[in-house]
């Protein structure tokens, strides 16, 4: 039986891990659910640069101790601790990740990529955010408004065909790239 934890938000990291052990990580992400489904993913999340090391260097620990080559996704609460914010990991998924479809329009390379030049032994790409990028699921009845996001500057529109609408079904997505935001200091 898993335990509550109160969590500050929930990110996930987008790793690929090649044959030769080389890691390449997506900038983290920050994600929102509905009714217990991924509806929102936010690159970047809204963490310290610390905090995001911090989740970067816990899904290389992890590709590296499971020796996996490939693409993955680990899903991590952030949890208020007595030294700050820290991590802990909710889910591994070894594989491309709905949390990392942002990639496809939002980076120099998506998750898709990546994965296909990790496991054909390929080098791995350079990750590079076009700018801030919301991911929004369109999940059943969703699919009936998407038209309204022809309309909005800087959105994609990605639908999966995967017949009719159902309550709970993922049935497409939304990428937003925008501008990044100046950072104060």
């Amino acid at each position: 039986l898993e335990a509550f934890i109160p969590f500050e938000r929930e990110i996930s990291v987008i790793a690929a891990r090649s044959a030769d052990g080389h890691v390449e990580s997506f900038d983290v992400t920050e994600n929102v659910h509905r009714d217990h489904i991924l509806k929102i993913s936010r690159a970047p999340a809204d963490i310290s640069d610390a905090l995001a090391a911090q989740a970067r260097a816990v899904a290389e620990k992890i590709a590296h101790a499971l020796d996996y080559v490939g693409v993955l996704a680990v899903e991590m609460f952030v949890v208020a601790g007595n030294g700050g914010p820290h991590v802990l990991v909710n889910e591994i998924a070894p594989r491309v990740h709905n949390s990392g479809h942002w990639t496809l329009d939002g980076a120099s390379i998506s998750q898709f990529e990546q994965h296909i030049r990790a496991i054909a032994g390929w080098p791995l790409g350079k990750p590079v955010r076009h700018g801030r990028v919301v991911m929004t699921n369109l999940i059943g009845d969703d699919i009936n408004d998407y038209e309204r996001w022809l309309t909005v500057p800087g959105a994609t529109v990605h639908l999966y065909g995967k017949g009719p609408a159902r309550p709970g079904r993922k049935m497409g997505h939304v990428t937003q790239v925008m501008p990044e935001r100046p950072k104060n200091g």
